[in-house]
């Protein structure tokens, strides 16, 4: 699947929030665009512009491109219920979102990394796909792959829960678990999925 490779830390910046996960984003200590004279006024975004940018941000979190997006709100505005939690709670289900938000990985990247080299077990079974949308109940493990095993446990060391409510973690086993479909408050991401919806409801 494609995805952009651009640099991730002048996304960043442009918007002046973290989206990245990174300890080190430099939007931390330069909150403002990128530019090598330093800092200057900012224009005010007409209404279109901030719903455009609020579109972009959750694109460069969730790490996809503008048809793959598109197509999330699609498949959410085809279901009875608010919009913009269907589409929010889509984009968490995305396997590569869960291995991360477990702790099982660092980045998004190193999530999607593990998915798509077969590190990753649903229900027993290898999945590759990092766009999968677990359910609820389902079970997430890690294959029998030595290296990787050590490698996350080292991660998990310490930690005694997911770094999102709606999944429980057994550390010990290197495993989770999707407990409850996601809920706006359990997302720690600077995102308006309502601003999102009106963008493409123009």
């Amino acid at each position: 699947m494609a995805r952009n490779l651009g640099p991730k830390h002048t996304r960043c910046r442009r918007y002046g929030v973290k989206l990245c996960d990174s300890v080190k984003c430099p939007v931390i200590r330069r909150p403002y665009p990128p530019g090598q004279h330093g800092p200057k006024g900012t224009s005010r975004l007409s209404e279109y512009g901030v719903q455009l940018a609020e579109k972009q941000k959750a694109k460069i979190i969730y790490g996809l491109l503008e048809r793959q997006f598109e197509n999330y709100f699609k498949k959410a505005i085809g279901k009875k219920g608010n919009t913009g939690l269907l589409l929010l709670q889509s984009l968490e289900r995305r396997l590569d979102n869960v291995i991360y938000r477990l702790g099982f990985a660092a980045t998004h990247s190193q999530a999607r990394q593990f998915v798509g080299h077969g590190f990753i077990l649903v229900n027993g079974k290898k999945v590759t796909i990092p766009s999968y949308n677990v359910d609820v109940n389902d079970e997430i493990g890690v294959a029998n792959k030595p290296k990787i095993r050590a490698q996350i446990a080292e991660r998990l060391k310490g930690q005694r829960e997911a770094k999102s409510g709606w999944l429980s973690v057994e550390t010990d086993k290197l495993a989770g678990k999707i407990a409850r479909l996601p809920e706006t408050e359990d997302v720690q991401q600077p995102l308006n999925m309502q601003l999102i919806v009106e963008y493409y409801s123009r």
